[in-house]
């Protein structure tokens, strides 16, 4: 149980640095340039995970087939996803704008619940490795909480609503910890890899499909694709050193 309580800890870390990118987005003006910015490297980050690190575990067993059946199901999951939360807003109020900002938070949410069960599975090795990977994951979080926060105050959702919901995005990682620390971890390891492909398959699709898409509502800059980029090596960065 102590070990467990450690990995809680570990959790925050991550959890802290996405809460305080969705805080700096209460401060700093959410400005066009601003938000595109922040999305793009979001996405960047979101695809660096995909590429880098979970991709090496799915071409990694020995029946690959079977996760990269589970990734494809993932979009899948974030095309219903998609459809669902557009069939909600326009029946209770909103439109495909209002989806498209819940599909950013949902997607942000399916990526702090990866690093949870990223953080989960690694702690199971040892300590030491969940540590890393907890510090590995803080600074692909920051520009993800603000991405979320500045869209949502962007689209006029109150400031008392916005707290709310940056917090609530720790739910997500410790769930996703809890999770593979009390139950993944017993499974075969193809049935890990094909949750985390599962999991891949929806932030490459909502990455692709809400974040740049999003982002390019507005008009577009040659910043816009040095920030993908930049995301991206970000996290390479951080699969190099700390991976």
């Amino acid at each position: 149980m102590s070990d467990f309580l450690t990995v809680l800890l570990l959790t925050a870390l991550p959890a802290a640095a996405n809460f305080g990118g969705g805080l700096l987005a209460e401060v700093v003006p959410p400005s066009d340039r601003v938000l595109r910015l922040a999305l793009h490297a979001a996405a960047g980050i979101i695809i660096g995970v995909v590429g880098i690190e979970l991709m090496e575990q799915v071409l990694g067993v020995g029946q690959p087939w079977i996760p990269i059946l589970a990734l494809v199901a993932g979009g899948a999951v974030a095309v219903g996803l998609d459809a669902a939360v557009e069939y909600v807003q326009g029946r209770f109020g909103g439109g495909a704008t209002d989806a498209s900002v819940w599909m950013i938070y949902l997607g942000v949410s399916v990526d702090l619940f990866s690093d949870g069960v990223l953080i989960g599975a690694g702690s199971t090795i040892s300590l030491g490795l969940g540590l890393l990977l907890a510090l590995g994951q803080v600074p692909a979080d920051v520009p993800e909480g603000f991405a979320t926060i500045a869209t949502f105050r962007r689209a006029g959702i109150p400031r008392r609503r916005r707290v709310l919901l940056a917090a609530s995005l720790a739910v997500p990682i410790v769930l996703g910890a809890t999770v593979s620390y009390w139950a993944v971890r017993d499974l075969r390891e193809i049935y890990k890899v094909s949750l985390l492909a599962l999991t891949a398959g929806v932030l490459l699709t909502v990455a692709v499909e809400e974040m740049v898409t999003q982002a390019h509502q507005t008009e577009d800059s040659r910043w816009d694709s040095l920030a993908l980029v930049g995301g991206f090596a970000l996290f390479a960065l951080v699969a190099a050193y700390f991976g």
